[in-house]
């Protein structure tokens, strides 16, 4: 049958018109889950809205009605935080007594063979060094190593498989965030307390000329005992090191302060291998970007670490800087304070290579620094301290590669000697140079230190002076 024009455009339309009616009808009745779906997202969201707007909720988001639980996080750091008693000789009352000084603090435990972090101003002084762990064992300690700059100290005790707590990260605090302190407060063993990071990077002026101090400052309760003990967060990771607090009664009125963590972990690395810590120097003098400064340098923000002094010779002299340069970031940190930056500048050795972005005028400036040491050489010299030295009432430094090539001898050289103190009393002089003990040759300060530890009675140095000619020998009695 043949359609005509009329016919088509009827059964056109009779199509369209089925099609929307199947659509209509497979949306409405068949498939209504896509349409159920948005009406109830919809009812769904108004109810929440209404219930967070009109309800008590909405303050659950902001105020939790349970603490932190701390429980895990303290249940480590009590047994890994042992109570020390360091005893310092003062001298002998008689022929079978001697009369000790005492002084006392806590120690953190950082490995399973039995290193432990304190400060140094516990045990820096000390003769002998006990230890007692938490199940009550007490054990000699061995000091290996102190830092009066960032008063740091590590013993060693002779233990195994002892708990020990996991070094975090202390760039990762923020202000307000939970912390706890494990420590020995009072001679009392095992205390916990708790309290949040009130600030970063404080400078207290407690430590001796050129020391380091960028304190993580907390309001968790820190008491005299508390020094050397933990700095925990809430998972039980190491993030500082308690050392001092600010108080006008001796006692915790709301301020304590920690080494962070990050400054102890190359500290004790170079406690642990060196004896002594390998600091890495800029050879600069810094204060802090005031409003003054940031005024007359045309600075949009007042921070930052401005140069008052550059060293002839030293390492930034070296790599370009001058005075009056601003230095705005270390390794591409943001540096804004003076103790910003030598936290950050003190975990890096000698030899060492930092990029240091500063400003000088209107331009903006990349230097690499390599740094140096306190000889202004990139060899790793250190002055030694030691317990035996202090007795002995010297200060010893290895010979750098300079003088070895210069006097073509390995020995130490005495760089102070204190009056009145058993070397003292032999006349010995600084810049003494010691290349035997009882005819033993001596290599480096480490060897001298080992042998002196180890024997008793009579002591021979043999050695020279730079600008005298011959040998001198010095013999006392070592007790």
């Amino acid at each position: 049958m043949k359609l005509t024009g009329k016919t088509m455009i009827w059964l056109a339309a009779l199509c369209l018109s089925s099609s929307f009616a199947s659509v209509f009808i497979y949306a409405t009745w068949i498939n209504p889950v896509k349409k159920i779906y948005i009406e109830e997202s919809i009812k769904a969201r108004q109810a929440a809205e209404h219930d967070l707007l009109f309800t008590d909720k909405l303050n659950s988001l902001f105020n939790s009605s349970t603490p932190t639980d701390f429980t895990a996080a303290a249940a480590q750091g009590v047994q890994s935080v042992v109570y020390i008693r360091s005893y310092e000789s003062l001298g002998k009352d008689n022929v079978f007594s001697k009369t000790y000084s005492t002084n006392s603090g806590s120690g953190v435990i950082v490995s399973s063979d039995g290193y432990i972090i304190t400060n140094n101003h516990v045990v820096g002084d000390g003769d002998e060094i006990e230890v007692v762990l938490n199940d009550n064992r007490e054990l000699k300690a061995k000091f290996i190593g102190g830092d009066p700059y960032t008063d740091l100290a590590l013993l060693k005790i002779d233990a195994h498989m002892l708990p020990y707590v996991v070094l975090g990260n202390s760039d990762s605090l923020r202000v307000g965030e939970w912390v706890i302190a494990v420590g020995n407060p009072f001679k009392l063993q095992s205390t916990v307390t708790a309290g949040i990071v009130s600030a970063k990077g404080r400078n207290i002026n407690i430590l001796e000329n050129s020391g380091i101090e960028s304190f993580i400052q907390t309001d968790a309760a820190v008491n005299p005992g508390n020094s050397g003990g933990a700095l925990l967060n809430s998972m039980g990771l190491l993030v500082g090191i308690n050392t001092a607090i600010i108080s006008s009664s001796g006692g915790y009125e709301g301020f304590s302060f920690a080494i962070p963590v990050n400054l102890a972990k190359k500290v004790i690395t170079d406690l642990k291998e060196y004896g002594v810590v390998q600091r890495g120097w800029m050879g600069v003098e810094l204060q802090n970007v005031d409003n003054a400064i940031a005024s007359d340098q045309k600075l949009t923000d007042v921070k930052g670490v401005y140069i008052t002094s550059v060293v002839k010779d030293g390492a930034a002299a070296d790599g370009g800087m001058l005075n009056g340069d601003i230095i705005l970031k270390l390794n591409g940190k943001e540096m804004n304070t003076v103790p910003e930056f030598m936290e950050n500048l003190a975990q890096f050795r000698p030899g060492d290579k930092v990029s240091v972005e500063y400003i000088r005028g209107s331009s903006r400036k990349l230097a690499v620094i390599t740094l140096k040491n306190q000889l202004n050489s990139t060899d790793f010299v250190a002055i030694r301290r030691d317990p035996i030295l202090r007795k002995l009432g010297i200060e010893i430094r290895d010979l750098d590669s300079y003088e070895k090539t210069k006097f073509k001898v390995r020995g130490v050289i005495v760089i102070s000697v204190e009056n009145g103190s058993l070397l003292g009393l032999t006349n010995v002089e600084p810049g003494y140079i010691i290349t035997k003990v009882n005819d033993k040759i001596v290599t480096d300060a480490q060897q001298l230190i080992n042998y002196l530890e180890s024997h008793q009675g009579k002591i021979i140095f043999e050695g020279f002076y730079e600008n005298y000619p011959g040998t001198y020998p010095y013999s006392f009695e070592l007790k």
